[in-house]
């Protein structure tokens, strides 16, 4: 066994090191440390001595040449500056670092060509990933789910496990809230025409508008930020209707600041619902009307799913959806329609 001290000093300790140090071969000193019941107890606690005296600490990449996994999963969101997206972060983390995992963050920027090229780029160093509310086509996000395991949230496509958020039932819910207020002719603001759930929402509305026998517009699409407001907030306006539903928050409370600067009266002149109850919708002015959903639930369950996937012993058994409900949180900007406005 060579002497502890002779290892280099000026850079970090590396297995070889620990297995040199120890006298065995590296994969025997990788044993000890990553699976310890595979050597004799004599072999395990000289390479852990070895090992805590060079101050080594094994990496993911280490562990992934020798054991084929990181215990590390992807994250992939939209935009990491969305509120929305903090509390799946949040559940994710909470859920990964209880089960002895580490999250890689991946901000796609809305980009579904960044979010495919980044799952291929990374692919060494996770053993799965978690897209919330990917921007890839369905053809593409099924090919992926059979190469790689893989979580959606907020996505449903044949042949990938999921966590549905159920907004679609949510905005079932805005209308009636609107129409029971006096409203016939409401607008959605649309979000990304590439974001599935903004598909989902519109036909919802639209079977929903049906059965009330009212009026419903689609204008847009919008960018889901604060600053894409004010020009859907105009839109809107020209548009003639008293009440719109927005595809989330942000754009509803830029869509509040922006009449606010024009004086226009929310909800005496237009009322608005948001999507998604994300924190701030309380605090504007006026509070908002929004669809609350689990989210940061949705981020924990989708860690539980792939887990369960990633485990030979269970993947057969394990769950491939997961729907969780909204519902409708009525604040200060929706009012009755006022009869000058409701033609």
């Amino acid at each position: 066994m060579e002497p502890l001290g002779d290892a280099r000093q000026d850079r970090q300790a590396t297995l070889a090191d620990v297995a040199a140090a120890s006298g065995v071969a590296t994969s025997t000193a990788s044993r000890a440390l990553s699976n310890p019941t595979r050597v004799n107890v004599v072999t395990r606690e000289k390479v852990e001595r070895a090992a805590a005296a060079l101050n080594y600490h094994a990496n993911s990449h280490a562990r992934a040449l020798t054991s084929g996994k990181t215990r590390t999963i992807a994250v992939l969101v939209s935009d990491v500056t969305n509120p929305f997206y903090f509390d799946i972060i949040r559940g994710t983390q909470q859920q990964l670092k209880a089960s002895g995992y580490t999250q890689l963050l991946v901000d796609t920027e809305e980009s579904d060509e960044l979010e495919d090229g980044m799952l291929h780029k990374l692919r060494g160093s996770f053993d799965g990933a978690i897209l919330a509310a990917s921007r890839l086509t369905d053809r593409r996000l099924a090919t992926l789910a059979s190469e790689m395991p893989l979580v959606a949230i907020n996505r449903q496509t044949r042949g990938v496990a999921s966590v549905f958020i159920d907004t679609p039932s949510g905005i079932e819910q805005a209308l009636g809230h609107l129409v029971s207020l006096g409203h016939r002719d409401i607008a959605y603001v649309s979000g990304p025409v590439t974001s599935w759930p903004n598909e989902g929402r519109w036909r919802a509305l639209l079977r929903a508008a049906e059965q009330y026998g009212v009026a419903v517009r689609r204008v847009g699409p919008f960018s889901p930020k604060k600053d894409a407001g004010a020009a859907a907030a105009d839109v809107v306006l020209n548009s003639g209707v008293t009440a719109c539903i927005a595809f989330n928050d942000l754009l509803a409370i830029g869509m509040l600041m922006r009449l606010r600067e024009r004086g226009v009266s929310v909800p005496d002149d237009l009322s608005i619902v948001g999507c998604d109850d994300i924190f701030g919708s309380d605090f504007c002015n006026p509070p908002l009307t929004t669809l609350t959903a689990p989210i940061e639930q949705a981020g924990r369950v989708a860690v539980s799913m792939l887990l369960a996937r990633l485990d030979a012993q269970t993947a057969g058994a394990a769950r491939q959806t997961a729907t969780l409900p909204t519902h409708l949180t009525i604040r200060a900007s929706t009012g009755p329609a006022q009869p000058e406005r409701d033609q």
